[in-house]
C-alpha cells in the first residue's frame, strides 16, 4: 500500500519517529509483564508448567521466563526486532498449543478456548506486521 491511500492524518501519525517502537512496547508487553511475574514469582511460574503437565518444571519455568523476557527485549532493538518476533512466536505458538487446545473441551469452555487461541493467533500475525513496519521503515532513505 502506498502512503497515497493512507489519510494524511494517519500518515503523519505513523511517521513519527518512535511510532513502530510504541507499537513494538504494546505488542511486547504481555510477554514482558507476564516474564517479570514469573521472574518474581519463581513458585508460581513452576506450578504453571506443572499444571500442564511438563518436566523438569523448574527448568522449564526458566526457559520460559528467558524467552518472555529475551524474546521481548530483542523485538524492541531496530536490529534484532525480526529475532525477538521469531522467538515470541515460536513461543506463543507452543503456549497456545500446550495450554488452549480448545478441541478437547464442551460447551462454553470450548468457546472460551477457541476464542484465546485465535487471539493469539492474531499476536503472531501483529508479530509478522511489525516486523514488516520495522524493515519498510529501515528502508527508507
Amino acid at each position: 500500500m502506498s502512503d497515497l491511500t493512507i489519510p494524511r492524518p494517519i500518515a503523519q501519525v505513523l511517521s513519527l519517529p518512535a511510532i513502530d517502537h510504541l507499537a513494538r512496547l504494546a505488542l511486547a508487553s504481555p510477554f514482558l509483564i507476564s516474564g517479570a511475574v514469573k521472574l518474581l514469582d519463581f513458585e508460581g511460574a513452576a506450578n504453571e508448567v506443572a499444571g500442564l503437565g511438563l518436566q523438569p518444571e523448574g527448568l522449564l519455568a526458566a526457559a520460559v521466563i528467558l524467552t518472555q523476557l529475551g524474546g521481548s527485549l530483542l523485538f524492541l532493538t531496530r536490529r534484532y526486532c525480526w529475532l525477538g518476533a521469531g522467538i515470541l512466536v515460536g513461543f506463543t505458538g507452543l503456549a497456545t498449543l500446550l495450554a488452549h487446545p480448545f478441541w478437547t473441551f464442551e460447551g462454553l469452555d470450548r468457546g472460551r478456548q477457541t476464542a484465546t487461541f485465535f487471539e493469539h493467533l492474531a499476536i503472531v500475525g501483529g508479530f509478522a506486521m511489525a516486523v514488516l513496519f520495522v524493515n519498510s521503515r529501515s528502508a527508507r532513505p
